[in-house]
């Protein structure tokens, strides 16, 4: 019985979703009726077909019309249509004013499906978030609750091939997740101890325990719902041109079709049903469907697009802005780098083992989480080096370490703490050279002398060496805003291959470094991730965060990169130039048609049956166009 119910309950939204469609065909199966039985002199019964034809086909939308028209005080598109074939009706014309009403249903229909389309790519998302989830407490078995019914600070159990129900870190196991539903990334990710995992995402091959650290309503995944939805909802200012020019042209229409009403009969010598027929024509052929339909479909397609990929926008005027940017500033530190150190060389006295020396190092740097420390840590890690147990370490705020071990004394820092002139001296002044380059220097020292030497460097991303040039071939300079030294800034920016850098700025510097860029550009991005950019993202034209940055970065911008990739900013340029391509396609060919249509119509030589096909055809023919959008 209840499976009967939910098929039941899915048949009805299935003809909701597509009443408009259906009542089309209906009405295009009537009229075919209609047509039949006027052709065998049953000319009442055909009246009365064509009648039923004109209330199911065009109800829908002569709704929309006259309640949009209420609502906003102003004509619309719709209005014409039902004047039309109203007007169709009163000179007899039955079969053309049904038929104008069915292929308007029909390219209504067409539209809705279109703007269907593109919401169905966040409905999938829904879709995904699971509505149940493995609750453990304490040593009793996992219980199966709500996932409405989660708190922060819950431990949920998650079994291979599931979904993950909630943000939060692993507390227990190692697993591959497919976070595709919120990066677009194809690629799994393995993820153990302490990492993030996002609700949506799927957990591939092993038993995971992750701790909740946001409620649902804050989650990454349900993050981006929203920001689609708003994105959806937010009109560009192409379209809003486009609503505000339809009520003018709407009443400019009627206009035209008055003076059609009388002047061909007074001076042209036309009879009075030719010149009624004539302004009906007009009255289709002038409507402005294909016009108003130029626009929307393609700006909702490429949204959804975007999202498909991992590129977020918060709306249509920061898609549409993406075409026309000629200047892009980029913050340096987890932005055009991975944000974290990496060791780059490593040298050692001679006197000493390699291994042993880096085994020592990263001993004494395990009991610090300074980042520096954390990446001599990874590197000895890395190259299967085992850090020496149980050393005991004194930190000295703002120089470095301290450390006994075999009754010997070791010193790890800057110059300044471990002997300046001894570490500038060591290795043919190596340190000297590691600076000019960008890189961080740390020593050790031990009881005969500086022992060795390490120089750690954020690394450029590869992605971001990519991403640049793609940039520069879309025509888009490409510059660097960073708070690092001149140094480090010209390095990262001759690495990355940047055209310009600015190195030691401050947030109020960067906001004014974007002000001039906007004086001699006007149209600029800024791209970056931490709370220090939030002012410069929200001062440029259009603003990206990096999807793994701040939350005041993610609020703050236009655009979100759910993953760290700036490759996605050329796509997103890319779609965008491809959106205003299409919408300039669309535009110029519905006013080509209205205008050949309308000096048709003037000249005799279309009838009211061609001008709705080729009215209604243009607006189908848009609504396909922009539908392309929705392709990679």
């Amino acid at each position: 019985m209840g499976n009967c119910n939910r098929e039941n309950e899915y048949l009805i939204e299935k003809i909701k979703e597509h009443g408009e469609l259906i009542a089309a065909i209906v009405s295009g199966l009537i009229i075919l009726l209609a047509w039949r039985m006027e052709s065998t002199g049953l000319s009442t019964a055909s009246v009365i077909a064509y009648l039923a034809a004109f209330v199911i086909g065009g109800y829908a939308k002569a709704k929309e019309g006259i309640l949009d028209t209420v609502q906003n005080k102003q004509l619309n598109v719709e209005v014409l249509m039902i004047l039309a074939a109203t007007g169709s009706v009163i000179i007899g014309y039955w079969t053309e004013g049904a038929i104008l009403i069915f292929i308007f249903a029909l390219s209504g229909a067409l539209e809705t499906y279109a703007m269907n389309k593109s919401h169905r790519e966040i409905s999938s998302l829904m879709d995904l978030q699971p509505e149940e989830a493995w609750l453990v407490r304490g040593g009793f078995e996992p219980i199966k609750v709500a996932v409405s019914s989660l708190k922060v600070g819950d431990h949920v159990l998650i079994k291979p091939g599931e979904r993950i129900p909630t943000d939060g870190r692993i507390f227990k196991g190692t697993s591959s997740i497919d976070e595709s539903a919120i990066s677009g990334e194809s690629l799994p990710v393995t993820k153990s101890l302490g990492e993030e995992v996002y609700a949506g995402t799927v957990n591939l091959n092993g038993a995971l325990t992750v701790k909740m650290t946001k409620p649902n309503s804050e989650s990454l995944f349900q993050r981006i719902i929203n920001l689609v939805q708003s994105a959806q909802s937010e009109k560009s200012p192409s379209q809003q041109f486009i609503e505000r020019f339809e009520g003018t042209y709407v009443k400019f229409v009627l206009f035209a079709v008055g003076l059609m009403l009388i002047l061909p009969y007074f001076l042209l010598g036309w009879d009075y049903t030719t010149t009624f027929y004539r302004a009906m024509v007009l009255l289709v052929v002038a409507s402005p469907c294909a016009l108003v339909a130029s626009i929307m479909p393609a700006t909702l397609a490429a949204i959804s697009n975007g999202a498909k990929n991992g590129i977020l926008f918060k709306g249509g005027v920061h898609l549409e802005n993406l075409s026309v940017l000629k200047l892009l500033a980029v913050d340096k530190t987890g932005t055009l780098t991975a944000g974290t150190p990496v060791v780059t060389d490593v040298i050692v006295r001679d006197s000493l083992n390699k291994s042993d020396t880096i085994a020592t190092l990263a001993a004494i740097e395990s009991q610090s989480n300074h980042p520096l420390a954390q990446a001599i840590v990874q590197y000895a890690y890395n190259n299967e080096i085992e850090p020496i147990q149980g050393i005991e370490i004194e930190e000295v705020p703002g120089w470095g370490l301290k450390a006994n071990i075999e009754k010997s004394t070791y010193l790890v820092g800057k110059p300044e703490f471990v002997g300046k002139e001894e570490a500038v001296q060591f290795a043919d002044h190596a340190a000297k050279q590691f600076a000019e380059e960008g890189k961080t220097v740390i020593f050790l020292k031990d009881t005969e002398g500086i022992a060795a030497l390490v120089a750690l460097k954020d690394t450029v991303r590869d992605e971001a060496k990519q991403a640049i040039q793609l940039l520069k071939t879309l025509g888009i300079q490409v510059t660097m805003l960073t708070g690092d030294n001149e140094k480090t800034a010209k390095t990262i920016a001759a690495e990355a291959g940047v055209d310009e850098y600015i190195a030691e700025c401050l947030p109020e510097t960067k906001v004014s470094h974007v002000k001039n860029y906007l004086a001699n550009y006007r149209n600029v991005g800024m791209v970056g991730d931490g709370i220090n950019d939030a002012p410069a993202l929200a001062t440029a034209t259009v603003g990206i965060a990096m999807g793994g940055g701040t939350d005041v970065a993610l609020e703050t911008a236009d655009v979100v990169l759910m993953k760290n990739d700036l490759s996605k900013i050329a796509y997103a340029v890319s779609l965008s130039k491809k959106m205003q391509k299409i919408v300039k396609q669309n535009i110029i060919f519905s006013i080509a048609v209205i205008a050949l249509l309308i000096i048709s119509n003037f000249l005799q030589v279309v009838d009211l049956p061609f001008g709705v096909i080729g009215h209604e055809g243009s607006t189908i023919l848009v609504i396909l166009n922009g539908l392309r959008m929705l392709r990679g």
